[in-house]
């Protein structure tokens, strides 16, 4: 049984092992995703097509550039402000505040994992 403590779950999600953090990397899928798919949920990765939900850069969308897992953070092209220096520097934005568009199905497994067939290893 899990807690319902709030400062046990903030020590969890921070004390939490990689491959952990990597399963709350999950977004929502968008409603036409989700009617052609029957997933609610699925971990953002490098490829896919995002629309900010939340924050200052709302209603903006793009493909995601990188997955930064150990913080839970990814980035957006055409998301970035302008630093001190004065170079545009990417805005990293946490997963859940985005609602994915479009999925990179480059990965065999993940495309059997979405199409409801299973791929078994080769050579095993």
């Amino acid at each position: 049984m899990s807690s319902y403590k709030p400062n046990k779950v903030r020590k969890r999600v921070f004390n939490a092992p990689l491959h952990k953090i990597s399963k709350m990397l999950n977004a929502r899928l968008s409603d036409e995703l989700r009617a052609k798919y029957a997933f609610k949920t699925t971990r953002v990765r490098k490829g896919d097509s995002v629309k900010i939900v939340r924050g200052e850069f709302a209603g903006v969308e793009g493909k995601v550039t990188s997955v930064d897992t150990k913080r839970s953070k990814i980035t957006v092209e055409g998301v970035s402000r302008e630093s001190v220096k004065g170079e545009q520097v990417p805005v990293k934005i946490h997963a859940s505040k985005v609602i994915i568009t479009s999925l990179n199905l480059d990965d065999k497994l993940r495309k059997a994992r979405f199409e409801g067939k299973l791929v078994k290893k080769e050579g095993a």
